[in-house]
Formats: structure tokens, sequence, C-alpha cells
């Protein structure tokens, strides 16, 4: 069952940008809180940003200022812009549905995790 699909992954220099999509089902999609993680190589899974159903944001000190996060609530769809790319950010980038309306950051909190996207900043 695949419900939630992250794209727009790929290599970038320090600095750059990318804007990573996540598209989900109706049923995984509405009404939802949804989320990013990241997760690097031999690290846990690392919270980045979350958004509810009308759009108020929440995001990881490590990323504020530099990544906005954003939905498509027609297109079934979440956003994560990433700017001001740091080599630290290099992880597989994943997109989830919180269990409930309200913002947090613990994985427990959420479900039907996708695939993941690869994210690479160089140097």
């Amino acid at each position: 069952q695949v419900q939630l699909v992250e794209s727009g992954g790929g290599l970038v220099q320090a600095g750059g940008s990318l804007r990573l999509s996540c598209a989900a089902s109706r049923s995984t999609f509405s009404s939802a809180a949804m989320g990013w993680f990241r997760q690097a190589p031999g690290k846990e899974r690392e919270f980045v940003a979350a958004i509810s159903w009308s759009g108020n944001t929440y995001y990881a000190d490590s990323v504020k200022g530099r990544f906005t996060i954003s939905r498509d609530n027609a297109g079934n769809t979440v956003y994560l812009q990433m700017n001001s790319l740091k080599p630290e950010d290099t992880a597989v980038y994943y997109c989830a549905r919180r269990t409930v309306p309200s913002l947090g950051s613990a994985p427990s909190e959420y479900t039907y995790w996708g695939q993941g996207t690869q994210v690479t900043v160089s140097s």
C-alpha cells in the first residue's frame, strides 16, 4: 500500500536550494497535519518540519529560516522548500501523516511514512 510518495531530491552544492514534494492519497491527506523527517546514515530519524491542515507550521531549530513547509490541499501534496542547504542537511527525507491535528516532532505521532527521497549537499 503506497500512501505517500516523496520526490524532488538530488545533488546540490552548499548554499543551493531544492524543493521536495510529497504526493499523498486523498484519504491519507485529507484533514491531516503532515510532517517531514530526515535520516542520515548512522543517525536516528530527525524531525524537520510540520504543517497543520490550515497551514500553521512548526520547524526544527536546525532548519528555521532556511526551510519552508507548505501544502496544496486541493492537490493532496505537501512541499518542503529547502534553501541555503548545508552538507549537514544530507539525508533521506521522508514525509508522514500526523495522527492528531496538533503539531509536534515525535515520530510516534506520525504514520504512513513514504519511501523517502535522497538529498545530498556537497561542500
